[in-house]
């Protein structure tokens, strides 16, 4: 993967919104579906080119007791309104800090703009998607906002000497790189909630097409552990398997090494991390290999090459899942360790944290520049930790190498990647967001066209890696819509496999579009959540997909907050040790 190095961050991009909160929730587009026109899109979401009067009132915060209506004609409420915009002010100010982190960041340490365009200089940096996965964005909400999803990956890389010196030996610097760590870090729309979504490296997943920034093509397996994605296209690979795997569209993926590892756990200061016994994970008679860990019982900072190697102990700790609980400790005692430390806020601490992430990470290409790694960071820093949720995906040994391998647990994998489908918070330490009333310049919503009008194309996407088709579905669906006044519903010929049920609306059709892509699913009982913008259709285009493969009429499954299948959330406080490798502090 090719250096990149990015000489000017240009303007930014105007944006649906501002929230309540002292952050941007908008990253670079974050509020827009793919191929969708943006808020526009959303049913009544707001214009981005709003009146000044029109944001106050949407920025307005639920502490506000005035009435809308009066508290301009009178005193207190005028007081309210220059206290609001002074809060607004600084708002913006922090927002606009992310295009010219120099003005936050580096203003203090002269010549700000030459090292701002230092640290752009050190990103690294490619594709987001290594091939095609069929899967877009998810439906604004009626603010123009999307869940946020960022695929994290570890690399086993030894392409350096720091990487060799920290694991592996000189014969592997050629060999290709495994993913041995991957995350998916979802942020809820109104990010008030986060999860940490692991797969044992192990797993055997459908691995589809790829593309490599090389241009060489990898062709698509079933056969084949998850780990192998990175050697098979790099991480647009991994991404795109992903995708293909739960349906979720990954807006972003980030990766570290071996040493970038290394680094970041020094800059912090260490992470703290907890086991019930000593350990040393070694080399035994039986298994050899180990990753050499070696901490007395307890509470421990680990920082250096003993932070690496708490992320790579897998026997100590008994499984691949019991690896992932570990990693998710450390990513939980890092994010705990930022907050205290204001890393956010704090100039010296911020400075350093850019210069170090910015050489430790390589990131997909809308993460290519420091004003967008900031304006994510200050995503994620309101994110509360008892709402961030970690969880494994349940395995099931794979049948043709069950010593080894892995495969994902059908319907339980399934209700997970459902949750984050749909922004189902996965734990229960809060509700959803209230629902924010729409702005008083806010465009009203077109009346769909007359269902006989509109021409529908039904696919039959109920196909996956463990079912076949179930045939006939789309002509069954078809007649069900020709029923209910949709004379000019048809069927396609060509399956789309589909882990979800989609009604897409050609992006050129707009607000129009939307309104009439909706009357469909209402027709059919199906949630508004299902329809979605796409660029590359001519007209409205159903996909029954894996979740509906029987009946004429969709019976929503609601899933409840933290409603986790059994197993799959990992949190813990302190880590088992394996009997094999617990360590009494002296020998």
């Amino acid at each position: 993967m090719g250096q990149k190095s990015v000489r000017r961050e240009g303007t930014r991009p105007s944006v649906p919104h501002a929230r309540e909160r002292g952050w941007d929730d908008e990253l670079h587009g974050a509020g827009e579906a793919t191929g969708a026109g943006g808020a526009s899109d959303a049913g009544g979401g707001p214009d981005a080119a709003a009146a000044p009067a029109g944001r106050a009132a949407r920025r307005r915060g639920a502490s506000d007791t005035d009435d809308p209506g009066t508290a301009a004609s009178t005193a207190g409420g005028r007081a309210a309104a220059r206290k609001q915009a002074k809060k607004a002010g600084k708002r913006k100010v922090l927002r606009w800090s992310a295009i010219g982190v120099s003005l936050l960041v580096l203003g203090t340490a002269g010549a700000g703009y030459a090292y701002y365009e230092h640290l752009n200089s050190n990103i690294r940096s490619g594709g987001r998607a290594g091939g095609d996965s069929g899967v877009k964005k998810a439906t604004p909400n009626a603010l123009g906002d999307t869940p946020l999803n960022i695929l994290l990956i570890g690399s086993d890389s030894r392409a350096s000497d720091a990487n060799i010196a920290l694991g592996g030996s000189r014969k592997d610097r050629d060999r290709p790189a495994l993913a041995d760590v991957q995350m998916l870090l979802h942020v809820s729309a109104d990010r008030q909630n986060a999860s940490l979504i692991s797969i044992p490296r192990d797993t055997v997943v459908k691995i589809p097409d790829c593309k490599g920034e090389d241009g060489k093509d990898y062709p698509g397996t079933s056969d084949r552990p998850i780990n192998e994605t990175l050697a098979r296209g790099g991480p647009g690979c991994t991404l795109t398997t992903w995708e293909t795997l739960t349906g979720v569209y990954v807006d972003h993926w980030m990766m570290v090494d071996f040493a970038g590892v290394v680094a970041m756990a020094d800059e912090v200061g260490g992470v703290p991390v907890c086991v019930k016994t000593g350990v040393h994970d070694k080399s035994t008679a039986r298994v050899k290999g180990g990753s050499g860990l070696k901490l007395p019982v307890g509470t421990h900072e680990v920082k250096g090459e003993q932070a690496l190697q708490w992320l790579r102990t897998r026997h100590a700790f008994g499984s691949d899942q019991n690896r992932a609980k570990a990693q998710h400790m450390y990513l939980n005692g890092m994010l705990k360790k930022l907050q205290s430390q204001n890393a956010w806020t704090d100039t010296g601490r911020l400075m350093g944290l850019a210069e170090t992430g910015t050489k430790a990470l390589q990131v997909s290409d809308g993460l290519d520049t420091v004003a967008k790694l900031f304006d994510l960071g200050m995503q994620l820093k309101n994110v509360k930790v008892d709402r961030l949720s970690t969880v494994t995906i349940p395995t099931d040994p794979y049948p043709q190498n069950p010593d080894a391998w892995l495969k994902p647990r059908g319907k339980d994998a399934e209700k997970i990647w459902g949750m984050l489908r749909e922004d189902v918070a996965l734990d229960k330490n809060g509700d959803k967001a209230p629902a924010k009333p729409k702005p008083a310049d806010a465009k009203p919503k077109p009346t769909a066209a007359a269902p006989a009008s509109l021409g529908v194309t039904v696919v039959n996407g109920t196909q996956t890696d463990d079912e076949p088709a179930v045939e006939g579905r789309a002509k069954e669906i078809a007649g069900a819509l020709t029923g209910k006044g949709f004379t000019q519903a048809g069927t396609s010929k060509e399956p789309k496999p589909s882990k979800g049920t989609v009604v897409a609306y050609p992006k050129a059709s707009g607000d129009q579009g939307r309104a009439d892509a909706e009357s469909v699913a209402t027709a059919l009982g199906l949630p508004l959540s299902t329809v979605r913008a796409d660029g590359g259709i001519q007209g409205i285009t159903l996909v029954v997909g894996a979740d509906w493969r029987e009946g004429t009429t969709y019976e929503t499954q609601q899933d409840k907050a933290g409603d986790l299948p059994e197993g799959a959330g990992d949190k813990v406080d302190c880590m088992d040790v394996y009997s094999v490798y617990k360590w009494d502090g002296k020998s």
